[in-house]
């Protein structure tokens, strides 16, 4: 006959007679602190009784007190309750009392056969409170965890019950759930986990690119222009990923972002073009360089009314005394710091003011409308094309005029029976004084000409100032004839542009630097040369360096093989110390990563973080492997060989080989050539763009 177990007899204690005993084997602190759990005790009760044996004098009698070897931490909890008079100090305390035995296993067996709640369980648990009627704050405040951490769990218990399966089986990571709580719908999860498991990299970081393909990230200008709350009032919903940052999420509706940015630049366009231009240009990008070949208009800032100039005066008063009288303070506190930032930005606002053009420019100019990279509304008035100028105008001859034209009208006549190189009579001489004959006016100037070239090499600050004045004429006004220095001043518009290229840092500091000057200078041209020579040396060069700047071209073309202008460019590129990092530039998977062969990915890899980190990313796809090189190439500076400072330099000779000299190659058509041979890879091509790119060679 099978003997029975007697379990250990139960029983109420009071607290006052219960002590904490030696022999208890927790001896690290983990977990709830002794004040989350007094919290929970006083909210919900002891849940658990504590394991007690019976304390003994020297002759082995029983002394009425107990102590406590499993359950130390909830005697804690019930002894602070008690000292915080929440407790009396005779509440009885359920206890089980044993006997025989070593009361080292006792803790030890209390703590180690206790089976961990599975993740899943948790999430499942938080989900039913949830769903009977508890908030994720009252959640979080009787678990003594974060309101973000309610979310998190949450949103794992609604990942699709298929995956939640498969986690329970241990067929997917902890890692590997949350990134696939990036999106809330369960049968796109689905389609992620099919293609997951007929893909070699399982990585979560691979999961969330698969779930946000096709989607618009919060932080894209388009998202920024239409703001997210309008996005979701309009039936958009957004993708979050509560585990990493996500820069605000991705936009699942792409349909939906266009159609409101199209219609929030349609209802923005009305309003410039109720301003009466000749026409409206919208788009939420424009090509770099799409202002080429238009004047623009020279306005005038609007007045500032005597109101606008009173409380301009109030504002720059109390910025005054603020900085006088926290000009000894090394933190300032919040709220001034905060009314700082107001006053500055409505300061600033007095400084830029609106410009008013001419009505009747307005009526043949037009303006582009668009977004810049920051989300907000770009507007660029103010630009008239050619064929909408006027035409100019020749002013009306006096009566010498006139003789003077019939007179070289005649010798016209009379030089096409003459021989072309003999000298066509005097007319005679009437009464008063006759008009210059045109040959004569030709050789006289050619003599004037070469007496001018002549002083103005002996004279470089004004030979620097004439250039300038050409140049500038060029860049900043329609007409380049005011000048009688023929130099040609090109600005390069380039062909196949690069995406994001008019939303580049360096395109922005130009605009801004070309605007600020363009404030400077006159309105019309005949003025120009007066107000260069009141300026500064300092100004001068400056505008100088601006003007130069625009005709660079160092863009490397396959039909335009330009290697010496290319070297040249080398060149200036280390006289300027030109560094593309800190202008901007990184590698990404659209600008470069995305578009070379896997070996120069890892090349990349390499140079930047190390052979291992190179390594790490090898077994990848290239499409997977120039995602994560994109990360692991963020902020570390690092630059394809053609953006590089002191990259060889290109030889200027073509190389020869037999008979016939070789074809000129510069360093530059590597990147396009390792296009080719990426057409070679075993997976081929990934995108249409290289596949374009390829073709096009």
């Amino acid at each position: 006959m099978v003997q029975k177990i007697t379990l250990a007899p139960s029983r109420d204690i009071p607290f006052n007679k219960l002590i904490l005993s030696q022999s208890n084997v927790r001896r690290i602190k983990a977990g709830l602190s002794i004040e989350q759990l007094a919290e929970d005790v006083a909210r919900r009760g002891l849940l658990q009784g504590l394991s007690v044996r019976a304390v003994v004098d020297a002759n082995g009698a029983e002394t009425g007190m107990y102590e406590i070897p499993a359950g130390g931490r909830r005697y804690r909890a019930l002894e602070l309750l008690v000292q915080q008079k929440r407790l009396a100090k005779t509440a009885p305390v359920p206890c089980i009392v044993r006997e025989g035995g070593i009361p080292e296993e006792d803790s030890l067996a209390e703590n180690v056969q206790r089976a961990p709640l599975h993740p899943l369980d948790q999430f499942r648990a938080f989900l039913a409170l949830k769903e009977k009627g508890q908030s994720e704050e009252e959640i979080a405040a009787a678990f003594f965890v974060s309101v973000n951490v309610v979310k998190q769990r949450l949103k794992l218990a609604s990942v699709s019950p298929r995956l939640l399966d498969v986690y329970a089986e241990d067929g997917l990571s902890l890692d590997q759930l949350m990134a696939f709580t990036v999106s809330g719908d369960p049968e796109r999860q689905e389609q992620v986990f099919e293609r997951l498991y007929q893909s070699y990299d399982k990585q979560p970081h691979t999961i969330r690119r698969m779930l946000t393909e096709g989607s618009v990230r919060a932080a894209d200008k388009r998202a920024q222009f239409i703001g997210i709350d309008a996005y979701v009032s309009a039936g958009g919903t957004v993708m979050r990923d509560l585990f990493q940052g996500d820069d605000g999420g991705w936009l699942q509706d792409v349909t939906l972002v266009d159609r409101l940015v199209a219609e929030k630049l349609k209802t923005e366009s009305e309003a410039i073009a109720a301003e009466g231009w000749k026409w409206i240009e919208v788009a939420p990008d424009f090509p770099y360089g799409h202002t080429f070949g238009l004047r623009q208009l020279r306005g005038d800032p609007v007045a500032i009314t005597a109101e606008e100039d009173a409380a301009r005066d109030a504002l720059q008063a109390e910025f005054d005394r603020l900085s006088e009288e926290y000009d000894s303070v090394e933190e300032l506190p919040e709220v001034v710091d905060e009314r700082f930032s107001e006053l500055e930005t409505a300061l600033a606002a007095f400084e830029n003011r609106p410009i008013a053009f001419d009505p009747a420019e307005v009526a043949r100019a037009g303006a582009f409308i668009s977004i810049d990279q920051g989300g907000a509304l770009r507007i660029e008035r103010g630009y008239v094309r050619p064929e909408d100028e006027l035409p100019v105008e020749v002013p009306e001859a006096d009566s010498s005029e006139v003789k003077h034209a019939m007179a070289a009208d005649a010798e016209g006549e009379a030089a096409v029976t003459a021989e072309a190189d003999e000298a066509a009579p005097e007319p005679e001489e009437d009464e008063g004084l006759s008009p210059i004959s045109d040959r004569l006016m030709t050789e006289l100037t050619a003599h004037r000409t070469l007496g001018l070239r002549q002083s103005l090499g002996e004279h470089p600050d004004v030979a620097f100032l004439a250039a300038l004045h050409a140049l500038t004429l060029k860049v900043f006004y329609h007409y380049g004839s005011d000048s009688c220095l023929e130099l040609e001043m090109k600005s390069v518009a380039f062909g196949n542009q690069a995406s994001g290229l008019n939303d580049s840092a360096a395109a922005e500091a130009i605009r801004t630097r070309h605007d600020g000057w363009a404030k400077r200078l006159p309105k019309e041209p005949a003025d120009l040369w007066d107000t260069l020579r009141g300026w500064d040396v300092s100004s001068r060069s400056g505008l100088f360096a601006h003007v130069v700047s625009l005709s660079v071209n160092a863009v490397h073309e396959s039909w335009n093989r330009r290697p010496r202008a290319l070297a040249h460019a080398d060149r200036l590129a280390r006289a300027v110390d030109l560094d593309m990092a800190a202008m901007g530039w990184k590698p990404t998977v659209d600008n470069f990563l995305g578009r070379v062969t896997k070996a120069r990915i890892l090349q990349a890899v390499a140079e930047a973080k190390g052979q291992r980190a190179a390594d790490r990313i090898e077994h990848l796809k290239k499409g997977d492997m120039a995602t994560e090189a994109e990360t692991l190439l963020a902020g570390t500076g690092w630059l394809p060989e053609p953006l590089r400072t002191d990259w060889p330099q290109i030889t200027s000779e073509p190389a020869q080989s037999g008979n016939a000299a070789e074809p000129e190659t510069t360093v530059g058509e590597t990147v396009e050539n390792d296009g080719e041979t990426a057409m070679a890879e075993d997976e081929g091509l990934t995108d249409t763009d290289e596949a374009g790119e390829a073709a096009a060679e």
